[in-house]
């Protein structure tokens, strides 16, 4: 008889065995959870060494881990028509279901893959840029400074600066700063969240600051960018 414990421990072998990167596809969000679990407690960096996308795209699931889980939105709606409809098919003509040897195969499929971090794999070399760039997707809207990047790593900022350069064509601070807008858009998509919420938890000091940085660097207040996207 198995327990929890155990399992754990037979998916971190099964995770060590895989080269890297790989990419996993989970049956389900808490499987995918599982995964990420597993990673954490093994030192397996998620997604630079592996990537991993659920299915279900539950909203509980994806506060429930440290990093968003990427997610796969199933067409449950249309799912549940489609089988609705072969039901009152069947109770207006009963006669027809029992002439047929088997139910027509439906394929409905998914609505949507929601990107999120734990599939937003990028191409590294260095070993120090895919540490820090591990450290800021999960630091920076915490309101982190280059300078906390740099006591993670342990190297020198001009010595780290030259190595993102080369390998992400930009500085550490740049870095920081795309990961706080890029999840600043994914909040706003969400029209159920206040604007000032938006800004609080994607780190910013004011909401004013944030109204600047999206004026500067998209050239829409967040409001208007709320707006414009489709998505919401």
């Amino acid at each position: 008889m198995t327990n929890w414990q155990y399992d754990m421990n037979r998916l971190a072998d099964w995770l060590q065995s895989l080269p890297v990167p790989t990419g996993i596809i989970a049956v389900t969000d808490s499987r995918a959870r599982h995964l990420i679990q597993a990673c954490e407690q093994n030192n397996i960096l998620v997604p630079e060494q592996i990537a991993i996308v659920g299915i279900d795209n539950e909203e509980v699931v994806r506060f429930l881990t440290k990093i968003p889980l990427s997610s796969v939105e199933q067409g449950c709606l249309e799912m549940g028509y489609q089988a609705a409809k072969l039901m009152h098919e069947s109770l207006l003509q009963p006669e027809l279901l029992k002439k047929r040897t088997s139910l027509p195969r439906i394929v409905v499929p998914a609505n949507k893959v929601h990107e999120r971090q734990s599939s937003e794999y990028v191409s590294l070399n260095d070993p120090f840029v895919i540490q820090a760039m591990h450290f800021i997707k999960r630091n920076a809207c915490k309101g982190i400074k280059v300078e906390q990047v740099l006591d993670h790593i342990g190297i020198s900022r001009s010595n780290l600066d030259t190595r993102f350069r080369e390998e992400r064509g930009h500085s550490i601070h740049h870095e920081i700063h795309q990961e706080k807008l890029k999840y600043a858009c994914e909040l706003l998509c969400d029209i159920n969240i206040p604007i000032q919420s938006v800004a609080d938890r994607s780190g910013y000091p004011s909401l004013q600051y944030m109204y600047s940085v999206f004026k500067k660097d998209l050239g829409y207040t967040p409001k208007e960018f709320r707006v414009k996207e489709s998505c919401c």
